[in-house]
Formats: C-alpha cells, structure tokens, sequence
C-alpha cells in the first residue's frame, strides 16, 4: 500500500549550498541562521526520508530535527 508524501522539515548543523537542492530531491534549502540549514518540502515515503537522512550523514552534518509538517485541511 502505498501513502501519500508528507512534507518534512529537516534541521541540520552547518550550512548546505543551494546547489545541492537536487542532491537531496528537490526539496527546499534554507537557512535558520549562519550555522544552521532547513531542508524542506514533499518526500514520498519512509524509504525517500530514509535516503536524505543517509545524505545528510554521508556529508558529516549533525542531524538536529525531523518534523512531518501537517497540512492544512
């Protein structure tokens, strides 16, 4: 059975450059401050969020926060 993406927000210490949006599928780059980046956007499944997160560590970033945002009815 397969679900719908949700939308997850991503918070990481370090800066990640915006022309890694790509690499991390799509979602959106920004920054909470001049040491820390949220990666946000639609992730299809478990297995997607599952894959950025390894991104995340290939690139040695500490892992703050996962958030699943709820949509609005």
């Amino acid at each position: 059975m397969k679900s719908a993406p949700f939308t997850y927000e991503i918070k990481v210490e370090g800066l990640i450059d915006h022309r890694w949006a790509e690499w991390f599928g799509g979602l959106f780059i920004t920054y909470v401050n001049e040491s820390e980046t949220v990666l946000i956007g639609e992730i299809q499944d478990q297995t997607a969020l599952h894959g950025v997160l390894e991104r995340i560590r290939d690139l040695g970033l500490n892992l703050i926060s996962v958030r699943r945002v709820e949509r609005n009815p």
